[in-house]
């Protein structure tokens, strides 16, 4: 059901429930069969975090203004909700999904779900929650569990909007401006589409992420899925902690091989440069809300499957009640995704990408009613098309600096696709 109440001051009644499950088991296999792809949402990492099905509230926004916006709106949803809440953790409780598009002047709507049953995990503890709007709620316990996904079939690729060709252009360009002085940095991403005989099981492509990418956090809201291991921000009672990452190489899947490149990212001056582009724009955009910070000096080498990255996570003490999601939107674009200096960089991507990101490189994430929550940033993903599920748009995106090769970027960008053509591809292990 869709929401969108008049009057700003008019409270949204709803009734919310949480009770305490003995243990929840995997959360992903709770994700049922027959619910609408697009409203199946997901924040899962090590099995611990949150999924949820059906739509008790959705908002649909955008524009400058889409932050501002959401949150009024959930503002008006906590103080309408009379929730019972037996567990009471971050996440429990009244809590909503969320996914913004990169850009302001994206034709992609940011949306925020309140979903009608979420299922939870953190720490050993386990819970249901139920969000209806009538004023008696349906039973908490667990559904029967669903039969399993089908992978998709005939799965066939094609050049998105920006071709690998496009791309390499727009990157040679980009690094002629940042030789002009325009720009220090941009992030230019591109597109890739795939296309299956079948509707997308979005639950497919959760359980093979979290399968293969146990340090990532496996999103899906609104038909936007991927494994993202950017933390945008997170704010648990009190402690903000966000995960910068920037500066990127490819593995070889040689253990002694990849052990050299990891010391070679660790000292390479394009890529520590890149990197402490994003965590200074970090620690400035959360300076006001904190009351203390810590900044590592230096980045550690985060090991993915496929590619490691620099990364610095970034904590401190908040100094003001600014929730989650507006911490995130403080936030967004970071020179991660975005560039340096960002407004800059942001204009230039529009100028030289030549495709709507969509949520793409937004944030993406939930938020409960005490404004604790968890926002990533939308990388390694793919938009499940709202008309046509059989088809899913993926995304990749570079961070482009003075000694950017077009080629090697073009590479780079390759990479960061596999995740998601491994996951949409059948399992020969099952």
């Amino acid at each position: 059901m869709s929401m969108q109440p008049a009057s700003r001051a008019t409270p949204v009644s709803v009734v919310v429930r949480t009770a305490a499950l003995d243990d929840a088991g995997s959360l992903l296999e709770h994700l049922p069969a027959d619910v609408p792809h697009d409203e199946l949402v997901s924040w899962v990492r090590r099995g611990d975090g949150l999924v949820g099905w059906g739509e008790a509230l959705v908002l649909e926004t955008s524009g400058p203004s889409r932050f501002a916006e959401a949150e009024a709106w959930w503002d008006r949803v906590r103080e309408g909700a009379v929730v019972r809440n037996e567990v009471g953790v971050p996440g429990s409780g009244l809590v909503c999904f969320g996914s913004f598009p990169f850009s302001d002047d994206s034709n992609e709507p940011a949306r925020l779900v309140v979903p009608a049953t979420v299922v939870g995990r953190r720490e050993g503890r386990s819970w249901v929650t139920r969000t209806t709007l009538e004023p008696q709620l349906s039973p908490l316990g667990l559904p029967a569990p669903s039969p399993p996904p089908d992978p998709p079939t005939d799965l066939a690729f094609a050049d998105g909007d920006v071709s690998p060709s496009d791309y390499a252009h727009a990157v040679a360009e980009a690094v002629a401006r940042i030789a002009a002085g325009e720009i220090d940095k941009v992030v230019l991403a591109r597109d890739l589409v795939a296309t299956s005989s079948m509707p997308i099981d979005p639950r497919w492509l959760l359980r093979r992420l979290a399968e293969s990418y146990e340090n990532t956090w496996v999103f899906a809201v609104a038909g936007l899925v991927g494994a993202t291991p950017e933390l945008l921000v997170r704010r648990d009672k009190g402690l903000i902690t966000s995960r910068v990452l920037a500066g990127t190489i490819r593995r070889t899947g040689d253990d002694e091989a990849d052990l050299a490149l990891a010391g070679s990212l660790a000292r390479s001056s394009k890529d520590l440069e890149e990197h402490e582009y994003a965590v200074r724009s970090v620690a400035d955009a959360l300076a006001p809300h904190s009351s203390s910070m810590n900044v590592p000096e230096s980045p550690f080498v985060l090991h993915l499957p496929n590619v490691m990255h620099l990364a610095t996570d970034v904590a401190a003490v908040s100094a003001d009640d600014a929730s989650s999601l507006a911490l995130a939107a403080s936030l967004h674009p970071s020179a991660a995704v975005g560039g340096t200096p960002t407004a800059e960089a942001v204009r230039l991507i529009g100028e030289l990408e030549h495709m709507d990101r969509g949520r793409y490189a937004g944030p993406v994430g939930w938020m409960d009613g005490n404004g604790d929550g968890a926002w990533g940033i939308a990388l390694r993903s793919g938009a499940i098309d709202r008309d046509d599920p059989r088809q899913i748009r993926l995304y990749a995106g570079c961070g482009i600096v003075a000694g950017s090769d077009p080629e090697s970027e073009v590479a780079e960008s390759t990479a960061k696709l596999i995740p998601m053509r491994d996951a949409l591809a059948p399992d020969h292990h099952a």
